[in-house]
């Protein structure tokens, strides 16, 4: 019998299980669960872009498309970052539509990474990066951030892990988990020290589109000298609500694309022909469909963030994204141990921060990628969950010390003296009445 612990391929076996899936494993199993963990819509994809698509299978569109994806979509695509953002490509040999941006991660990696070459990630992240890298064999180097920064990357902290190692940085912005985004004199600095180092950056801008206020989302590749080194990934899942379409697309020099197009081809062909007609008709006339999904995402960040601080959890705004990542190190349970109890005893869905890096300890993720009343009826029972577990804590505190009083008391017997008994006391004095 063949021994499967020892034949299969030892960077798939150091790479860690994701850890968000635990968890989405156990609510399976039960009843009645308000899930805040899954980084999905909850909009179904707009109808227009879904008529496109049966209207592409009538006429006949089921076949192969370029390796690179449909020209017509690699154009519109170019067109749109030159309008938004005032940054240039070549739609022939600058563009690469993938499976999702999850196998554009990959493939970035994998055409840049050498085995034992260094990556820095800043962390809280996304859970694939860093498994991307292993899998690749080269060495991902996890640069922690800290909450009171709204966990934002810096220079200062970048600048602690860089060695002759170190080839590429990669960061997402806005942020899965925290909702954080990077301001432009942020991401200048950002720029200024891949410039010093000379490293190549991957940028994950998936939730580009998803920033709220006044604010506008910045393309890396669009600041000063910094489109020749940028790899931007972006896709359709979130904006647009089509997670399932499983379409994606990268941009970079044209040696990166024949690179990243080169696996591509020998792995997955092409992205389907029927989500690359999905993605064309999104971006000509699914604007007005995003915004409206992006105003109730704001309505529900608002809802959720005013939850959280109210019933005394730490967090900050988030300004990006559709997550809020509050810190519950108050509670005494770790990120595991909250995640685990809340969803046993209120039967309510969130990740622990720690599946993100090691500084998510002492944080959880929920997202707000779904119903007000679910947020709501999430929020009423998050709180019930800490009242209880409260004056759980405090009960058996008072036992605790009621029980170390008596057992550090004087052994005194009950008197009759003048006014009354004499009193045991919870001490080593005693008091008469």
């Amino acid at each position: 019998m063949i021994d499967w612990n020892k034949n299969l391929a030892t960077t798939v076996q150091h790479t860690k299980q994701s850890g968000i899936r635990r968890f989405f494993d156990i609510a399976s199993t039960m009843e009645d669960v308000i899930s805040l963990g899954i980084g999905e819509p909850d909009f179904v994809t707009p109808w227009t872009i879904r008529e496109s698509c049966i209207y592409g299978l009538e006429r006949g569109y089921t076949a192969y498309t370029s390796n690179k994806g449909l020209y017509e979509l690699r154009h519109a695509i170019t067109h749109m970052y030159e309008r938004d953002f005032q940054v240039k490509y070549n739609p022939n040999d600058e563009v690469l539509i993938t499976v999702g941006v999850s196998e554009a991660v990959d493939l970035a990696m994998r055409a840049i990474l050498n085995p034992n070459d260094e990556i820095l990630i800043p962390e809280p992240c996304y859970v694939s990066y860093a498994a991307c890298a292993t899998l690749v064999g080269a060495k991902a180097i996890a640069v922690p951030t800290k909450s009171e920064n709204e966990f934002k990357v810096t220079p200062e902290d970048l600048e602690k892990h860089i060695t002759p190692k170190t080839k590429a940085l990669l960061i997402g912005y806005p942020n899965n988990p925290t909702g954080t985004i990077l301001e432009y004199d942020e991401l200048l600095a950002i720029a200024n020290f891949a410039q010093k180092h000379n490293l190549i950056v991957i940028s994950d801008e998936i939730y580009g589109d998803l920033t709220y206020g006044e604010r506008k989302h910045i393309c890396f590749s669009a600041l000063p000298d910094m489109k020749e080194r940028s790899i931007i990934l972006n896709g359709f899942s979130k904006a647009y609500a089509m997670t399932g379409w499983r379409l994606g697309y990268a941009l970079a020099p044209k040696p990166v694309i024949d690179a990243m197009n080169k696996i591509h081809q020998y792995t997955m062909i092409c992205a389907p022909i029927t989500a690359q007609i999905a993605g064309l008709e999104a971006i000509r006339n699914g604007q007005k469909h995003m915004k409206k999904m992006v105003a109730e995402y704001d309505r529900r960040r608002r809802l959720i963030y005013e939850g959280f601080t109210s019933m005394g959890l730490k967090c900050f705004e988030p300004k990006g994204a559709f997550y809020i990542f509050p810190d519950i190190s108050s509670t005494g349970l770790s990120s595991e141990e909250f995640a685990e109890q809340l969803l046993l005893r209120q039967h309510v869905a969130v990740v622990p921060g720690t599946a993100f890096g090691e500084c998510g300890k002492g944080f959880i993720r929920a997202s707000y990628a779904t119903s007000v009343d679910n947020i709501s009826g999430a929020l009423a029972r998050i709180k019930n969950f800490l009242d209880k577990f409260n004056k759980e804590k405090a009960d058996d505190k008072l036992n605790y010390i009621s029980f170390f009083y008596y057992s550090t008391a004087l052994p005194i017997a009950s008197l009759n003296v003048g006014c009354g008994n004499i009193i045991f006391c919870r001490s080593t004095s005693v008091n008469s009445c």
